[in-house]
């Protein structure tokens, strides 16, 4: 049983920047590739970025240059480094364990309550 915490969230103006967390319930992120999502009301989901268990990282090319994704194996948490941002940027942001199929990242069924952000113009 997986469960993850996503923290960090909130209100922000435009170019302001934000560090999202994920912190795990057990140790996966040392054992698995792990995903960044979010949802913006009335979109459907989408991955923003990705980090491979070899640091191979993949990002939308909405966020590329502006986001960053990392980990800490040691603290089992995953990290979302978010600068520049957008209006365009809030969301609903989740975090969650990926299978990697080829090149695209399909998330497991580990979704936690994720958190707000909210990018003011």
């Amino acid at each position: 049983q997986v469960q993850l915490v996503e923290s960090g969230g909130g209100l922000v103006q435009a170019g302001g920047s934000l560090r999202l967390s994920c912190a795990a319930s057990t140790i996966v992120v040392s054992l698995n590739a792990m995903g960044w999502f979010r949802q913006a009301p009335g979109k459907q989901r989408e991955l923003v970025a990705g980090i491979t268990t070899g640091g191979t990282t993949n990002y939308a090319d909405s966020v590329k240059g502006r986001f960053t994704i990392s980990r800490d194996n040691a603290k089992n948490t995953v990290y979302l480094q978010m600068n520049s941002l957008k209006p365009e940027d809030t969301a609903v942001y989740y975090c969650n364990v990926v299978r990697l199929s080829g090149t695209t990242m399909t998330p497991l069924n580990y979704w936690g309550l994720g958190t707000q952000v909210t990018v003011s113009s």
